[in-house]
């Protein structure tokens, strides 16, 4: 059984399968589809050590599913990209965190870096943030002239700080709006969070659920990966009456799907 890491919420494996290397944890949510637990516990161990403290365990037993092998892999992934504890201390923190993980999309591209935004925003849901308290944490640090540090690059460091854009803000909380809203819209409850608050301002909730929904029931009703964009521009206007540029709407319907893979994976990764 495979726990879901976030900062003070750890993903573990079934105490039959590695339990002499997870510290113990209280589970929370329980999903059925292999047996997937989302606990709450602290553990800092590096991946490898635990995969090597359990190599024996693998080679005791006589076949191990490609289900199991696959839910290891996600720990691992999601485990190696833990940020620090300071990340997580405060909502600017928070803010800030998520900021730079979006400018690094913008500079760097998609890819890892999206799914590094996306764990981001899935750790803010979890830990009870909304897009609207997230937003005016960016609009003091921009109003306060406050530059924001670039991320580092392939384990080198860098110096190169900007001010906050009023434009960058809007669109860094529209990403994560999104991300919020389609954790809302998964068949079950596959993030636990810590609090009653809303995630998301109901005019972008009635905004973009509609979006999010088409694309989820895609992925768990089809198996679908991608939707024509001309089906997701077709529900935009039905919605806000106007549709945005195929470009745009490609990148949603990315980040949507790119939110799914991550919260609630369905094939195993080859």
């Amino acid at each position: 059984m495979l726990m879901v890491y976030a900062p003070r919420a750890v993903t573990c494996l079934d105490s039959h399968i590695l339990n002499e290397t997870l510290l113990p944890c209280k589970n929370t949510h329980v999903n059925s589809l292999n047996n997937v637990s989302i606990c709450l516990g602290p553990i800092r161990a590096p991946c490898s050590s635990i995969l090597s403290a359990s190599s024996f365990y693998w080679k005791s037993r006589n076949q191990l599913s490609s289900t199991k092998k696959w839910l290891v892999s996600v720990y691992c992934q999601m485990h190696d990209s833990i940020p620090s504890d300071d990340e997580y201390r405060s909502s600017r923190n928070i803010a800030i965190s998520l900021f730079r993980r979006y400018r690094n999309v913008l500079d760097r591209g998609g890819g890892d870096n999206l799914k590094e935004f996306i764990s981001a925003g899935v750790n803010a849901y979890a830990l009870g943030c909304t897009d609207e308290g997230l937003r005016k944490e960016l609009i003091d640090m921009k109003q306060s002239g406050v530059e924001i540090e670039a991320m580092e690059s392939y384990g080198g460091s860098t110096s190169l700080k900007s001010k906050i854009a009023s434009g960058e803000i809007d669109e860094c909380i529209l990403w994560l709006s999104i991300v919020f809203i389609t954790i809302l819209c998964t068949p079950q409850p596959t993030i636990v969070r810590w609090s009653s608050t809303p995630p998301v301002s109901d005019e972008e909730r009635l905004k973009w659920k509609g979006f999010c929904a088409v694309i989820a029931n895609a992925y768990y009703l089809r198996g679908m990966a991608w939707l024509p964009v001309k089906t997701l521009q077709l529900e935009q206007m039905a919605v806000v009456g106007q549709a945005e540029e195929p470009s745009v709407v490609a990148s949603r319907m990315r980040l949507v799907f790119s939110t799914l893979e991550v919260v609630s994976p369905q094939w195993p990764r080859v």
